[in-house]
């Protein structure tokens, strides 16, 4: 049995990305958890204090229920203000990373990419990589890299910063699961051709199966595994 650790920057990445296959894992056994670095939509107004809390309670209470579909142990927020990573002291980041890392002691982790549109996305993976460094008795033997729609694609990079997937996980068992809990996402669904609707997702899973011969997948970028 594996225990798996996503770190996710905002609430609805965690089911973008990665949520077929994490729902594939725990289907076979294994424990997932998950941990939400930022609050969500507060960038959404000039200033974050006059952010609504019941907006912002209504939104982790659809973290939960997505949660509840996917199977993960137990979702842990952290709280960070909302597309300001960068305004942060990225130790800060990597304190907090490495607190759920020490706890949960995860032999997978998943999180976002390094070349993502998004400034959260990317300190977000500054944050593990730093946070997993193979020193001493460490517990973190795969890392990988999911793309999340909207911000890996639109940010139309090229050379090292591009999206170069390597691993792909058949989802077909479990691409209803990860739409499923998508929809629960009431404020942070598009509607089609945007790329965070329900029909957008099905097409990226579809697009990623042809890559590799099957009808749907995800695909994911290997950083680094030790066997």
């Amino acid at each position: 049995m594996k225990t798996i650790l996503l770190v996710a920057a905002h609430p609805d990445d965690e089911i973008l990305g990665v949520a077929g296959t994490l729902k594939k894992y725990i289907n076979n056994g294994n424990k997932a958890y998950c941990l939400i670095l930022g609050e969500g939509i507060t960038s959404r107004n000039e200033q974050r204090e006059n952010s609504s809390k019941e907006l912002l309670d209504e939104l982790h209470a659809q973290t939960l229920q997505a949660a509840s579909i996917i199977g993960f142990e137990k979702v842990y927020f952290a709280n960070f203000p909302d597309n300001r990573f960068d305004s942060m002291d990225l130790l800060d980041i990597i304190k907090k990373v490495s607190e759920y890392v020490q706890e949960i002691r995860p032999d997978i982790i998943f999180t976002h990419h390094y070349g993502d549109l998004n400034i959260d996305h990317r300190k977000t993976f500054e944050a593990v990589i730093t946070a997993c460094r193979p020193v001493g008795e460490y517990c973190v033997k795969e890392i990988y890299c999911f793309e999340t729609p909207s911000s890996t694609e639109w940010n139309f990079q090229y050379g090292d910063k591009a999206f170069k997937p390597n691993v792909f996980v058949d989802i077909e068992d479990t691409l209803q699961a990860k739409l499923n809990a998508m929809a629960c996402y009431k404020s942070e669904l598009g509607q089609y051709p945007h790329p965070r609707s329900l029909k957008a997702l099905q097409i990226f899973a579809a697009k990623w199966g042809t890559v590799v011969g099957r009808n749907y997948a995800e695909a994911f970028e290997l950083i680094r595994k030790v066997i």
